[in-house]
């Protein structure tokens, strides 16, 4: 089925701009708050899967604890809906996707640095709550200018035992591939994939060998193979790439290296 059109008011006071995205179960539009008279982002379930229950709790569920959230490089949610058409409103994020600046070129050795801190200052305020978001990828975080924020908290859960495969590819955890007990580790793998690709210009399993999942079988080769680095930057994004988790960086500790290559 095809995504609503312009126009279309799906909660009330809010009309679809135009379609942004499609994922296996939702759609996410670009659309007109009336009550704010500014721009919002809608997440809502596709057409063919409104009345799916699976699809409409994992919605309602990730909109309500990005309500009840509040950091500065974490995307925001206004407003959630739970019926007849549910629906989360969040907050209109400018820039582009981190995998697309990935693919574009590049990027400095100070902007990563400052990204690295911003979304592992994001997972740091997460892990304190409680909360492991296990998506961290380019594709989840957003920059605007100088600013880098995690969006999609849709697989976001307590620290805990988790189903196999839970989260995307190569940027999940060798432990998320393999199910079982995971923890803030986990989030911190996230964070070394996204400034790998960002430094190196592609992922840091880029090369699978034929494996599913490479990281099972291989180590992430030093980002200093790809490019010339500051050794601290190279050895944070290196050591949160580390297989085992508990030889990976924290995320405080990230932060603590990462900060004198963003003076």
């Amino acid at each position: 089925m095809r995504p609503l059109g312009p126009g279309r008011e799906v909660v009330p006071g809010v009309r679809v701009l135009g379609h942004l995205h499609r994922s296996n179960s939702l759609d996410v539009y670009d659309a007109w708050c009336a009550h704010r008279a500014a721009r919002v982002v809608l997440k809502t379930p596709r057409p063919d899967r409104l009345r799916e229950p699976r699809t409409v709790r994992a919605l309602l569920r990730e909109g309500r604890l990005l309500k009840r959230l509040s950091h500065p490089s974490l995307v925001r949610a206004y407003e959630v809906h739970a019926g007849p058409r549910p629906a989360v409103v969040l907050e209109t994020l400018g820039g582009e996707t981190l995998q697309h600046i990935a693919a574009r070129r590049r990027v400095p050795a100070r902007q990563l640095a400052v990204a690295g801190i911003q979304l592992a200052s994001a997972l740091r305020y997460l892990h304190g709550e409680g909360i492991l978001h296990l998506d961290v990828k380019p594709s989840n975080a957003v920059a605007d200018g100088a600013t880098a924020k995690l969006i999609d908290l849709s697989i976001a859960r307590r620290p805990g035992r988790v189903a196999a495969g839970r989260g995307t590819w190569c940027n999940m955890a060798p432990e998320q591939v393999e199910g079982g007990v995971v923890g803030p580790p986990a989030d911190v793998w996230g964070l070394g994939t996204v400034l790998y690709e960002l430094a190196a210009g592609e992922s840091p399993f880029a090369d699978d060998g034929g494996h599913d999942h490479p990281q099972l079988h291989r180590r992430a080769a030093p980002v200093r193979g790809h490019r010339s680095l500051p050794r601290p930057l190279a050895r944070a994004i290196d050591a949160s790439l580390e297989p085992d988790p508990a030889r990976r960086p924290a995320a405080d500790e990230m932060i603590a290296d990462l900060l004198p290559l963003a003076a």
